[in-house]
């Protein structure tokens, strides 16, 4: 047992240094803290975080996991989610409670036109608009008009409107962000800061994409992967 809990330490200690040196320093605490003896839990320190999860008060919750673009199913079966419920159960929009958490390569569905464009989305995430068939150059599912989607009311900005909850993964927008940065040869922290400034109205950064999905469910959510 000794030498199973050293090795895990040392595996830890290497992933911590390994963080360092990318530039995560975010990531090294938690990670060097894993090492350490468990301590007793506390209060979320993200208090935007927290204000977040506490929306999740509907009579029916459900979580929708995006950590893919999945061509943006994860809008359509979310506004299935709420007319059916709507309609078997006698409720409304408003006491229900949809979560999206959009993570990994999952996050460009957060931000505003102007970043699929500047960025190249379409062609970085492998992601077509509907109408050119072609890597996306705008967000596909937000200012729609109809008969642009084949269930109204599915827009991402739409849902928004509705109160669903969208969050995206700090974690995922550093990752990317990095990624961009070696072949655009522009600072990392300028391109995340760029993309956390056009995120759309009433979108949330949350820790990490996990850590959303964890604690949607902790607050009573069913789970359904999307991605």
């Amino acid at each position: 047992m000794s030498e199973l809990t050293s090795g895990r330490r040392g595996f830890l200690g290497r992933l911590a240094a390994g963080a360092a040196a990318m530039g995560l320093s975010g990531l090294v605490a938690p990670v060097e803290g894993a090492a350490q003896p468990a301590r007793m839990p506390r209060a979320g320190t993200n208090p935007e975080f927290e204000a977040w999860l506490n929306k999740i008060t509907g009579k029916h919750k459900m979580i929708f996991d995006v950590p893919e673009p999945n061509d943006g199913f994860v809008f359509a079966w979310t506004r299935v989610f709420l007319n059916t419920t709507n309609e078997n159960y006698g409720t409304t929009d408003a006491d229900n409670s949809a979560v999206i958490v959009l993570r990994h390569a999952g996050i460009p569905f957060a931000m505003e036109s102007a970043m699929w464009a500047k960025y190249k989305f379409g062609q970085a995430f492998k992601i077509n608009d509907p109408a050119t068939k072609g890597p996306a150059i705008r967000h596909p599912l937000i200012h729609v008009k109809p008969g642009d989607v084949p269930i109204p009311g599915m827009a991402t900005d739409e849902l928004l409107a509705k109160g669903v909850l969208i969050g995206v993964c700090n974690i995922a927008l550093t990752f990317y962000s990095m990624n961009m940065a070696k072949e655009m040869g522009t600072p990392a922290e300028t391109i995340k800061k760029d993309w956390v400034a056009n995120l759309l109205p009433g979108v949330q950064v949350v820790p990490s994409g996990v850590i959303a999905v964890n604690r949607a469910q902790e607050k009573g959510c069913a789970y359904c992967f999307a991605g």
